[in-house]
C-alpha cells in the first residue's frame, strides 16, 4: 500500500504518526462543511448533546459554544482521535462541561434515553451495520431528541466514489439510503439538505 493510500485510510480509525496528522488536517479541513452542517441546528435546543465520531475535537468545541448552557460528550473508536479532542477541549473538560470517551457506535456505552441531541459528522460512511448504529443513537436520545448527520459526500459524486475504492470499509450513502435506514431504526420527522454548489448533505431525524 503506498504512503498516500495508507494516510487516507487513516480517516477510518486514525493511528500512530499518520493518525495524527490525519486529525489535525481534520480539524482545519472540515471546518466549512461542519460549520455548514451546524447552521441546520438552528431552532434545536439542547442541553446534553453526544458527538459521536469526533475526530479531532473542533466540532466538539463549536457545539460547546453553540450551545452554552450544555454538556459534550465527545466519543471516538479511535485512541488518537480521543487524545486529539481532550487536547483540543481541554479547558472544556476542566469546567466540567465536556467529557471525551472512547467507545464504539455499535454498542454506545450510555444509558437510554440521556441525550437531547446526537451529531455525527463526516463519520456514518464507516459505522458497521447503519440501521443497528441508528437503533443504537435512537436509544440513548431523549424522546423528541434530535439526530443529525453531516456529510461531504451525497453518494454519488464523483469524488466519494473515488474514496470508496481506495478505503477500506467506506460507504458513502445518499439522502435516500440514510432516511431509509434512520426510519427502520424507529426515527420520524426526517429532514435533509443538500449543499446547492458542493455534494454536502445534511439529514436531520427525531426520535
Amino acid at each position: 500500500m503506498g504512503l498516500y493510500k495508507k494516510f487516507v485510510n487513516q480517516t477510518r480509525k486514525p493511528e500512530g504518526f499518520l493518525g495524527r496528522m490525519m486529525v489535525k488536517g481534520m480539524n482545519s479541513g472540515h471546518v466549512k462543511l461542519a460549520d455548514w452542517g451546524m447552521s441546520h441546528l438552528d431552532g434545536i435546543t439542547a442541553l446534553n448533546i453526544a458527538e459521536l465520531g469526533c475526530g479531532g475535537g473542533r466540532n466538539t468545541a463549536e457545539l460547546l459554544k453553540r450551545y452554552p448552557q450544555a454538556e459534550v460528550t465527545a466519543l471516538d473508536y479511535s485512541e488518537v482521535s480521543v487524545k486529539k479532542t481532550q487536547e483540543y477541549n481541554k479547558d472544556m473538560i476542566t469546567a466540567g462541561r465536556c467529557r471525551v470517551i472512547q467507545g464504539n457506535v455499535s454498542e454506545l456505552p450510555f444509558e437510554d434515553g440521556v441525550f437531547d441531541l446526537a451529531t455525527a459528522f463526516e463519520t456514518v460512511y464507516f459505522w458497521p451495520g447503519l440501521k443497528h448504529c441508528f437503533s443504537q443513537v435512537y436509544r440513548i436520545l431523549k424522546p423528541g431528541g434530535a439526530f443529525m448527520i453531516c456529510n461531504e459526500s451525497d453518494g454519488i459524486d464523483e469524488t466519494g466514489q473515488k474514496y470508496e475504492r481506495i478505503i477500506e470499509g467506506m460507504k458513502c450513502y445518499t439522502i435516500d439510503e440514510l432516511s431509509s435506514a434512520l426510519t427502520a431504526a424507529g426515527f420520524t420527522e426526517i429532514k435533509s439538505d443538500r449543499c446547492d454548489s458542493k455534494p454536502w448533505i445534511t439529514v436531520i431525524a427525531r426520535k
